[in-house]
């Protein structure tokens, strides 16, 4: 696909679905939209799966690429993916496997700690139902504060830092309320960063963002905040410590089999040590985006950036 105009390629952008994130992915798929069109792409349609009418527009469409801009549930864990595998139409980011693996954090901290990446100390529960010897174990052994979250959602939704042992109980019905298995997680003091990589088979890191919250965490309402509210690019880490979050980055990017691009997040603690809290293969695609500004600061602006995504997904097939 080296010598082939990308643009002359129909698209149909993914966006919208049925998950706690749909209305930021129906937002990054109408920037997805403009910034194809900005980049000479005559023939783009934004088709929302959660519609009716969305399969017979996907297969009448006669697309030649599909642009996934879908966040959490049923977009970024593998279940999209699969169909667009059984229509054999080509399409952004990370395939089923992979997808799949990433969004399942308990899973996905496994391949991490298998190459070296280092991860919080934490456990997964299969029940919110929990006893108070069970929870005085999990403080026991975890300490406070803790992070509570649902193992396979996205987006900081139904995570809850808690401070008291009174709270663990409710934090982790909220986390499971969506049929989730629970992860629950000792706090990692530090600065929080973010690590952004595109490519495939040879992935590059692109620059770290510091994240400034003012919150306890990456919240809902710091996430989509304007960007230059939270992000400093470049990250104000040492030499050493950057260019280690960037290689543990494009390792957790390997391991998990990613294509297109993932975004790992860190905790870098005191001693310099980058801590992995989750890698996302589907990261945001709006203005307060974090992977589009650190692509900016490379270079990249997102028209480019939307085109390079499309011609890795057009990468090494043949028809």
């Amino acid at each position: 696909m080296a010598n082939h105009d990308v643009t002359t390629c129909k698209i149909a952008v993914l966006a919208g679905g049925w998950s706690d994130e749909r209305e930021v992915s129906a937002q990054s798929g109408a920037e997805v939209a403009r910034a194809l069109a900005e980049g000479g792409f005559a023939n783009v349609d934004v088709l929302d799966p959660a519609a009716p009418s969305f399969f017979d527009e996907l297969q009448r469409g006669e697309y030649d690429v599909a642009f996934v801009a879908m966040h959490g549930r049923l977009g970024e864990d593998g279940a999209i993916q699969g169909l667009l595998e059984v229509l054999h139409l080509p399409y952004t980011f990370s395939g089923v496997y992979a997808s799949a693996l990433a969004m399942e954090k308990g899973s996905a901290k496994v391949m991490f700690d298998r190459v070296g990446i280092p991860v919080p100390q934490g456990r997964v529960l299969d029940s919110a139902e929990q006893t108070e010897q069970e929870l005085d174990g999990l403080v026991a052994c975890l300490g406070l504060p803790l992070f509570v979250k649902p193992v396979g959602n996205g987006s900081s939704f139904g995570v809850t830092r808690v401070t008291e042992r009174s709270e663990l109980a409710d934090a982790i019905k909220k986390a499971a309320s969506d049929g989730s298995r629970v992860l629950v997680e000792s706090e990692v003091e530090g600065t929080e960063i973010t690590v952004p990589v595109i490519g495939n088979d040879e992935p590059r890191a692109l620059p770290i963002i510091e994240v400034v919250t003012g919150s306890d965490f990456y919240d809902q309402r710091v996430k989509y905040e304007p960007s230059e509210l939270h992000h400093v690019i470049p990250a104000r880490v040492s030499e050493d410590v950057y260019a280690l979050a960037q290689e543990y980055a494009i390792r957790a990017h390997k391991v998990l089999g990613c294509r297109g691009c993932s975004r790992s997040d860190f905790i870098i603690r005191e001693d310099g040590t980058p801590v992995i809290l989750e890698t996302n293969t589907i990261p945001g695609m709006t203005s307060a985006s974090l992977l589009p500004d650190s692509a900016r600061h490379y270079g990249i602006e997102f028209p480019e950036l939307c085109r390079l995504f499309v011609e890795m997904a057009l990468e090494g097939r043949t028809s």
